[in-house]
């Protein structure tokens, strides 16, 4: 199975991120934002923007002088001692974050041996999780959770999956025929939220966006009440805006 690489805008966000992080961890006494700016070649106002989110996420820190240094957060990250606690405590406070900031229950899953695995999730009394009735593992072909996971995924890697977990109506718009479907996970844009409209539950709709690091499969979704679904895509365009710090805490 392989992965299609198609470089989404969280990608290249991160991607200039991990510059900035690095030229900071380089220079332990601070360096300020011109000499950052020089360094990185990273035009100042979108400069700003990055060192923003990683203030915020407390991966630098500003000195008395006005310089950056290397936050609380990259430091636990970058500990071989506890990593694994270290990035789960660092997702969960930026699930946190994301649930409030767009107002519904956000979900980061992973494509591991073969199979859909929610690993984290944020919800509230606001903002309550789905009902899982099915098991994600067995109901990627009908989530959005699991059909963007499926995108990430060769044809021959989805072709797989569904021989393996055969598509069942588990309601009236679920997709069942394997044509049909792979043609949809086909065509597929990498920059676009894949939208779960009651195709899982009756009553719920869902959006994910896809977070590909290394070579695992990864996405961060968000579910709605039925309700509330005229907020669907205005949530799920802010989810793909936002997606840079949680793909951030997986590559560092």
């Amino acid at each position: 199975m392989a992965l299609r690489h198609e470089p989404t805008v969280s990608y290249h966000s991160v991607q200039d991120a991990l510059r900035v992080l690095d030229t900071v961890a380089r220079r332990s006494t601070g360096i300020n934002e011109t000499e950052l700016a020089r360094e990185t070649g990273i035009a100042t106002e979108r400069l700003t923007t990055l060192l923003r989110m990683l203030r915020r996420e407390a991966y630098v820190e500003q000195i008395a002088d006005g310089a950056y240094v290397t936050g609380a957060a990259f430091v636990r990250l970058g500990s071989a001692d506890g990593h694994r606690q270290a990035l789960r405590d660092t997702l969960q406070r930026t699930l946190d974050r994301l649930r409030d900031s767009v107002g519904a229950a956000v979900y980061l899953s992973r494509y591991v041996d073969g199979e859909v695995r929610v690993t984290q999730y944020a919800d509230s009394p606001a903002a309550p999780k789905v009902n899982e009735w099915v098991d994600f593992r067995y109901s990627a072909h009908a989530t959005a959770v699991g059909k963007s996971l499926l995108t990430q995924l060769d044809h021959e890697g989805r072709r797989d999956h569904l021989a393996r977990h055969r598509p069942a109506r588990l309601t009236s718009r679920t997709i069942t025929s394997d044509r049909l479907l792979l043609s949809k996970l086909a065509a597929q844009p990498p920059t676009v939220p894949v939208l779960d409209l009651q195709e899982y539950a009756v009553g719920t709709v869902c959006a994910a966006v896809p977070l590909t690091a290394g070579s695992t499969a990864g996405c961060l979704a968000l579910s709605l009440p039925l309700a509330h679904a005229h907020r669907l895509r205005r949530a799920a365009d802010a989810l793909n805006r936002n997606a840079a710090p949680v793909l951030l805490s997986l590559a560092i």
